[in-house]
């Protein structure tokens, strides 16, 4: 099995990797099949318009989760990771005024928002829970082309027949680790002697090559620390009818004020934890620029393991900053491959505590765990999770979900303590 730490980690808007990232990259890929022509049509009929329709999780939570905002920026060719957070506005606006879309390499196509995006509350797609139907038409109204998506968690899509032939088979002669559960993964570290980041790093670089690797990997730790920069210096109201206020640079202020003063109290590790993860999920709900960690909805609980690492142990250093993003990835396609991280599927538990538990991971590993005791965290943080539902109030990502991330990264750091304290068994 091979899932790579840039599946694992991916760089796009908030508020939610599997209503917000995941729609826009089907738009994206229903583009790129009008596109490639590869399907049967009449004989010079041409796509004029575009219809969408959102199913399941997406239909009714979508508003609150920007849904049908993605599915508009997708349709106009943006992308995820290199959309700008700060035009997407102006972008929707001029759609609605216009009733057209101008993707890059394709025609203008009819899409008036307004009737041409339906939420279908009454009929769930039998794939997923987050399902998508596309439609392309030409100008009579014609149907010439639907397609199935379906947003499985993470920012993964998965077209229906993808989802029909299930997971692609595992590419063993691809990598030279390709461990599918935590007993293959202990095994194969036995047996070579290496640690999961230098397993994990052997795979990726078998790929792509370390220069490449370690470029992405410090890509994505620039991206998830710029987050909780962001975060932690913007004030405000959240969007929303909830009218919740940004808590993170209040707090801060007063946590920068205690550390000058060398005021240090005994909550001090946990203080810094839970404000750097609001920062990031504040940001994640105002839509901002956020990485997946596994999801966006659980964006901040690892970042603020590292942030905390960094911040808090002098020994702390860029190749360890590497070492924890490879040994969280190898925990989270682990999770992933096996069970799921999406919300809609499994609830918060698949969200929160898969990151929980890739974030004690890191921390165990970056602070010399034994791969016996690095899976031993990630159990711990896990356990501790399960059974947790998802239910954002108003079906925004901002309450209970902002709190969670930063209860996720309490319980990873003390996971990780408490599996470098013991044997690696539980």
């Amino acid at each position: 099995m091979f899932l790579s730490v840039f599946d694992v980690f991916k760089i796009g808007i908030g508020p939610s990797s599997s209503h917000t990232m995941g729609p826009m990259t089907a738009a994206n890929r229903f583009l790129d099949e009008i596109l490639a022509g590869d399907w049967p049509r009449p004989r010079q009929a041409t796509v004029a318009a575009l219809k969408v329709s959102l199913h399941g999780s997406l239909a009714f939570t979508g508003v609150g989760h920007g849904t049908g905002r993605a599915v508009v920026l997708g349709l106009c060719g943006l992308a995820p990771d290199s959309v700008d957070p700060d035009r997407t506005d102006a972008t929707i606006a001029a759609v609605a005024a216009e009733g057209l879309v101008h993707p890059p390499g394709h025609p203008a196509y009819r899409f008036r928002p307004a009737h041409d995006l339906v939420y279908d509350r009454s009929n769930r797609l039998p794939g997923h829970a987050n399902g998508l139907q596309f439609f392309a038409l030409d100008a009579d109204g014609t149907l010439l082309l639907r397609r199935i998506y379906y947003s499985i968690g993470g920012g993964f899509v998965v077209s229906e027949a993808e989802l029909a032939r299930g997971p692609a088979a595992a590419e063993a002669a691809d990598v030279p680790y390709p461990f599918e559960n935590a007993a293959q993964m202990l095994e194969m570290a036995a047996s070579s002697g290496l640690s999961i980041a230098q397993m994990k790093r052997a795979n990726e670089e078998a790929r792509i090559g370390r220069k490449a690797l370690d470029a992405g990997l410090d890509r994505i730790w620039e991206a998830m620390d710029g987050c909780i920069r962001r975060g932690l210096a913007t004030d405000g109201q959240l969007p929303g009818d909830l009218r919740v206020n940004r808590r993170a640079r209040a707090i801060h202020t007063q946590l920068e004020q205690q550390w000058q003063r060398n005021e240090l109290g005994p909550f001090a590790g946990n203080d810094w934890l839970g404000v750097y993860a609001m920062a990031v999920n504040e940001e994640n709900a105002a839509g901002g620029r956020v990485v997946t960690a596994p999801t966006n909805g659980a964006a901040g609980t690892l970042p603020a393991v590292m942030r905390y690492w960094l911040h808090f142990h002098p020994e702390a250093d860029q190749a360890s900053i590497r070492d924890f993003l490879l040994t969280a990835a190898a925990v989270g396609g682990i999770i992933k491959t096996n069970a799921s991280i999406s919300g809609a599927e499994v609830g918060c538990q698949g969200e929160v505590g898969s990151a929980s538990a890739m974030a004690a991971a890191g921390l165990c590993a970056v602070m010399g765990g034994t791969p016996e005791q690095v899976e031993n965290a990630a159990e711990i943080a896990l356990e501790h999770h399960l059974g947790m539902t998802c239910d954002p109030v108003g079906g925004l990502v901002q309450v209970p979900c902002i709190e969670r991330n930063a209860l996720g990264a309490v319980k990873a750091v003390t996971a990780a303590s408490l599996a470098i304290k013991g044997d690696g068994t539980h």
